[in-house]
């Protein structure tokens, strides 16, 4: 398979701001107020007016329109407007489209959100409540009679498939939790704020779908995240140090369904992930050997490991062994497993705070961070770095 080499974008467009709500169970306000806050944080941790935005781009599944949070955060008139399909697998994306309107003049400076009551609203782990009459629908047709109804059981079958290849059992899986655990436990922000976990804890949890139990699933989570992005030139007079954009990336895999690819040669990694991988390294120029953090999406503990497999950190089935051996500082926020489920955009921050040299759990001279947005259905993965210009 051939892909394109280059983003074109090598460092034209920084990340300026970062703002989010308080991460909750139960938010007692809108979805719409949630976004408007965090962009109004965002603007103010970049040291941006409102009226400085001239770009904004969000989820498909958002439901706040970009046009409704411009107005209400006070924000004029857009040059570009923007949404991304696929769920978490949208959420670098939405900051290579920011770029890409960016390095080309389309916009000056572009606001980046996602929004949801996710845990006193619309629950996604609950799964599929109603088909709709859609292609993507018609898909799902061939899976949900036989029970796969829920993004676990989906997630599930692979997992299985994964063990079984490499002669694994489920503790595998508990290394990606019991080390998001731990950076959560030292994050105030976090949910699991000051509780992380062993190894006999994960598992002792119960069975959410086998091989998953509770402790492989990401949270549900009532909040909110945006991120600035402006041009490096731009950034770099602004409040906060710009963290470069070195390279942006989207990815869809042969035979690719949303989370139930199971018509492909194997089960045992994530094809997706593997095309936005042969973009970023390619782009960057960079090495897995050259990056300090990842912020790996973890929606379920599996898919993180096949990440690490994917990106070339380790050999395929080895990306257990490789996190117990600290081979790479992961998701120094506590990740979705343990901050907050913000479909990857609190992960996108926590790259940003490695690169200024703000995060909690900082990592001493990271200069280079990898973060990826939601595997299994169509992804996309950023590479971030410290501005040298």
């Amino acid at each position: 398979m051939s892909v394109r080499s280059g983003d074109g974008l090598g460092g034209r467009a920084a990340i300026a701001g970062i703002g989010a709500t308080e991460f909750s169970k139960d938010s007692g306000r809108s979805e719409l107020k949630l976004a408007v806050e965090a962009v109004r944080a965002a603007l103010a941790d970049a040291g941006l007016a409102p009226g400085d935005v001239d770009g904004m781009v969000t989820f498909t599944m958002d439901t706040s329109p970009e046009i409704t949070v411009a107005q209400a955060a006070g924000i004029g008139e857009l040059s570009f407007f923007s949404r991304v399909h696929y769920g978490g697998g949208a959420a670098c994306a939405t900051v290579q489209q920011a770029a890409m309107a960016v390095a080309t003049g389309v916009a000056e400076v572009v606001v980046c959100y996602r929004a949801f009551n996710e845990r006193s609203g619309r629950r996604f782990g609950s799964g599929v409540q109603r088909r709709e009459p859609s292609a993507e629908g018609a898909a799902l047709g061939w899976n949900l009679p036989f029970g796969l109804l829920t993004p676990a059981s989906w997630v599930a079958m692979a997992a299985q498939r994964y063990l079984h290849v490499y002669g694994l059992t489920p503790e595998a899986f508990g290394h990606v939790a019991v080390a998001g655990r731990r950076y959560a436990a030292r994050n105030p922000a976090a949910y699991f704020y000051g509780k992380p976990i062993t190894l006999e804890e994960h598992a002792a949890s119960r069975w959410i779908v086998e091989p998953l139990r509770l402790l492989d699933c990401c949270q549900e989570t009532d909040g909110g995240q945006a991120i600035v992005v402006t041009s490096a030139e731009r950034a770099r007079d602004l409040r906060r140090p710009p963290a470069l954009i070195t390279a942006a990336a989207q990815g869809a895999g042969r035979a690719q369904e949303q989370m139930t690819s199971y018509y492909r040669d194997g089960l045992t990694g994530l094809p997706e992930t593997g095309v936005v991988a042969g973009q970023l390294w390619r782009s960057s120029g960079l090495t897995p050997g050259e990056i300090d953090v990842g912020i790996l999406y973890d929606h379920f503990t599996p898919f993180v490991l096949m990440q690490l497999e994917e990106f070339g950190f380790c050999g395929a089935g080895e990306a257990a062994d490789f996190i117990a051996a600290d081979g790479l500082p992961l998701n120094t926020h506590g990740g979705q497993l343990g901050e907050a489920y913000l479909h990857g955009m609190n992960g996108i921050a926590e790259g940003v705070r490695q690169i200024r040299g703000t995060s909690v759990n900082q990592v001493p001279g990271a200069s280079r961070v990898l973060v990826t947005a939601g595997t299994g259905v169509p992804t996309s993965g950023l590479v971030l770095g410290t501005d040298e210009g």
